[in-house]
């Protein structure tokens, strides 16, 4: 293998950042909120530890009466922009390329809350707004 010596047409797999999980029992996640596994089942992230970050929930899904995978939540991985948390927590440019922490659904955090909290992804970019985070599984992040 050598390094290229002109422009190269990279390919991607686009059509794989949409994945339908199972929902996790007695869970509802909203759309647009970060979305986690959490033991295989797919529930609104939280601050804990164990969580595997793999998107952003694409629709509303109420699973509050319903067992392990009884419905299924509809998740996209890409990169979004979510709160930033405060104080020592504060994400900033300095960070960007370093992982993030979910504090909630539509919260990230520059530490790990003293192990309390799961990776949600890779910061891309930070602005007045948020936080740009690359989240989910098939190389996001």
């Amino acid at each position: 293998m050598t390094a290229a010596t002109a422009d190269r047409a990279t390919p991607r797999q686009a059509d794989k950042q949409m994945h339908d999980y199972p929902m996790k029992a007695a869970t509802k996640a909203f759309a647009g909120t970060i979305a986690v596994l959490d033991g295989g089942w797919a529930a609104p992230g939280r601050t804990a530890t164990g969580l595997v970050a793999v998107g952003v929930f694409e629709k509303y899904a109420d699973n509050s009466a319903g067992a392990n995978g009884d419905i299924t939540g509809r998740i996209r991985s890409s990169v979004y922009r979510f709160n930033n948390s405060a104080s020592a927590d504060l994400i900033a440019m300095s960070d960007v390329g370093s992982d993030c922490y979910i504090v909630d659904d539509n919260t990230v955090a520059k530490t790990n809350g003293s192990s309390t909290r799961s990776v949600a992804g890779k910061i891309v970019n930070v602005d007045s707004q948020g936080v740009w985070v690359a989240i989910g599984p098939g190389g996001v992040h």
